[in-house]
């Protein structure tokens, strides 16, 4: 009898998520979704325990901000490389055959992994200037720890941008599940550092970052291994097919440079207001950004592969297609959740933060912080499928302007919101930017499309 269910339930599962190309997303968005939502159980559940442990004290600004430049150049350098490398990579994994794709991933691995040292020895070096700037706030002890924590925290820098691009290859090649699964394994670890070690402090955070990130990269590389790849990174000399990656590279970098400057200005300006302001704003943006991320990553990872696939064989009915649909199940499904995050802040935060060092004034300074980044919900959503469909037309370019715009509201609604809301302006600014993005983008795309049909109709 459970046979026969099993074999139902399985049979139900192939038919919902094979076929058409939006069954097959909706397939590996489910896949990915429920990866990630295991990963982001265990991330809440590690920060339920940082809160109860740390509060909002210096330590743990201290430590948000000793990740917000090597955060910055992970996001920059190899998200950036990722969304060069995937479209190029599929076309050349169809078109060209397995062989020539190994060779696209081994050069473009070391080129990563070669920009990434550099990143990671210049970050450490310029440490005492920049951080006397983004730390402008801190004391000269309290500067002192975030410098520890960024020395200690700086390899991370490698390490995420080999995790990133091990991980592309199993998404392109339509394998999301261990990709999904496998960041779990640092909050857990997070966890038994902060229990078993509490003797030290915020470095068992610090610790587990580094552990978690060593453990991911051998069981993706294993992954990998067993599908026939070398790991072993390559260079075969700029090809046309690097050289394509590298097209597409230098107007997202670009783009990615400005957008991530956001995150980085945010933290620098609530660094600048009373003390626990970064830590305030980090545990504001920690709950929304469970829903938004498990959402962005299912959606987005999931829809580039098919995007690409549809982009090189011309299918712009179906790319247009699959973006209005996408879109109505985004907005009917994250407008409703906005709402009750909104309106349900404070017994939120109240249930998940309120205990230990986590204070009653503490939680409503969360919660009116919260209640501001939850408007970013919808649009932050959208916004992942769009820059999705772009990057798969390989019009990268426009993902620099529509950051470089970004950019400029974010400082503005930054300053202006500030001045009347203080650190709560900081989170309604940038749930400004995420509709101002969305918005123009939207339009980028569409217009994009019609050129496309109009020239295949021709």
């Amino acid at each position: 009898m459970k046979n026969l269910r099993y074999s139902y339930l399985l049979a139900f599962w192939k038919k919902l998520t094979s076929g058409s190309t939006n069954r097959k997303i909706f397939g590996a968005a489910l896949t990915i979704g429920l990866g990630t939502a295991l990963v982001k159980i265990a991330a809440v559940a590690k920060e339920l325990i940082v809160a109860w442990r740390f509060g909002t004290q210096d330590e743990l600004d201290a430590f948000y901000i000793a990740l917000v430049v090597p955060s910055f150049m992970i996001n920059v350098i190899a998200g950036s490389f990722n969304s060069a490398f995937i479209p190029t990579y599929i076309q050349v994994l169809h078109k060209q055959g397995v062989k020539t794709a190994q060779k696209l991933f081994s050069s473009a691995t070391a080129w990563n992994i070669g920009l990434l040292v550099i990143a990671g020895i210049f970050i450490v070096i310029t440490a005492p200037v920049y951080l006397q700037f983004i730390a402008s706030g801190f004391s000269s002890q309290k500067l002192g720890l975030t410098f520890n924590l960024l020395l200690i925290t700086a390899p991370i820098i490698v390490l995420s941008g080999i995790i990133e691009i091990w991980g592309a290859v199993f998404n392109a090649q339509e394998r999301f599940a261990l990709f999904a699964l496998v960041p779990v394994i640092t909050p857990i670890i997070s966890v038994i550092l902060l229990f078993g070690w509490e003797s030290w402090g915020v470095f068992a955070l610090a610790g587990a970052i580094l552990c978690g990130a060593f453990i991911e990269i051998v069981i993706l590389g294993v992954g990998l291994h067993k599908q026939g790849i070398s790991l072993y990174p390559k260079w075969y000399g700029f090809d046309s097919n690097l050289r394509q990656v590298g097209n597409q590279y230098a107007p997202m970098i670009a783009g990615s440079l400005m957008i991530c400057s956001a995150g980085t200005i945010d933290q620098v300006m609530a660094a600048m207001l009373l003390p626990g302001s970064v830590a305030a704003l980090n545990y504001g943006n920690r709950l929304i950004a469970s829903p938004i991320s498990l959402m962005s990553i299912a959606l987005g990872t999931a829809v580039i592969p098919y995007f690409s696939k549809m982009v090189a064989s011309g299918d712009w009915e179906g790319v247009s297609h699959t973006l209005k649909r996408y879109l109505l199940i985004i907005f009917f499904t994250t407008i409703p959740l906005a709402a009750i995050m909104f309106i349900f802040s404070e017994p939120i935060v109240e249930l998940f933060f309120q205990r230990g060092s986590f204070t009653k004034e503490d939680t409503l300074l969360v919660a009116q912080i919260q209640a501001f980044y939850t408007l970013q919900i919808p649009f932050y959503i959208a916004n992942i499928l769009v820059v999705k469909l772009i990057s798969s037309m390989q019009k990268n370019y426009v993902l620099m302007w529509v950051s470089g715009f970004n950019l400029t509201v974010n400082i503005l609604g930054n300053y202006f919101f500030m001045q009347w809301l203080g650190i709560k302006g900081i989170a309604l600014s940038t749930s400004c930017v995420y509709l101002f993005s969305f918005l123009y983008l939207f339009i980028a795309a569409n217009k994009q499309l019609q050129i496309y049909r109009k020239v295949q109709n021709q």
